[in-house]
């Protein structure tokens, strides 16, 4: 029963705080209050630098929304500037017209402007295609017409009256076309 006794004491003293044990607890307080001290400093700064980093995205939000409308906006500079003595040519087609009476000289000219215009369309991508003669494609053909022939089989493209282009291998304007079809008397 002894040994009981003692065992019981020792449980209980262990459960009792001493005085050691509650001298300490104003130490881990100040403990406390610092560690809570230098995670509301690190929050701090965590909240600074999410604000930064938000201002910076936004800044670089704003400017590729810039840029891009500048790219819009300029998209087409090289090909204009590719164009304006094309426009040259034609102003110095019609100063000649107006001038002289040699309508060779303007029509040459003229050919050569024209020329030069479709040049520099293909320069950018940008080319007419051939329909005469060929079979009549509606992704590259707008028929306007049809009129009976007997030299070519049916639905081949007989006229152009506008021509047709394509970008870069996309269609950009469909022919218009004249398109054969059985003669009625067959």
């Amino acid at each position: 029963m002894a040994d009981e006794e003692k065992q019981e004491e020792r449980s209980n003293e262990e459960a009792e705080p001493s005085e050691e044990a509650v001298g300490e607890t104003p130490i881990e307080e100040e403990s406390l209050e610092e560690l809570l001290a230098k995670k509301n400093e690190e929050l701090k700064e965590l909240q600074d630098r999410l604000l930064r980093m938000a201002a910076e995205n936004e800044n670089t939000r704003k400017r590729l929304e810039r840029e891009k409308s500048d790219g819009i906006c300029f998209a087409n500079e090289n090909l204009i500037r590719e164009l304006l003595p094309v426009i040259d040519n034609l102003e110095r087609a019609v100063q000649h017209g107006e001038n002289d009476s040699d309508l060779e000289g303007l029509l040459e000219g003229v050919r050569m402007t024209l020329k030069a215009f479709a040049e520099t369309l293909s320069k950018f991508g940008c080319n007419s295609f051939e329909s005469v003669g060929k079979p009549f494609d509606p992704n590259y053909h707008e028929a306007v017409m049809q009129q009976e022939n007997e030299e070519y089989p049916e639905n081949t493209v007989l006229q152009e009256f506008r021509k047709g282009y394509t970008l870069n291998d996309r269609l950009l304007r469909a022919a218009m076309v004249v398109v054969s079809k059985a003669s009625s008397s067959s």
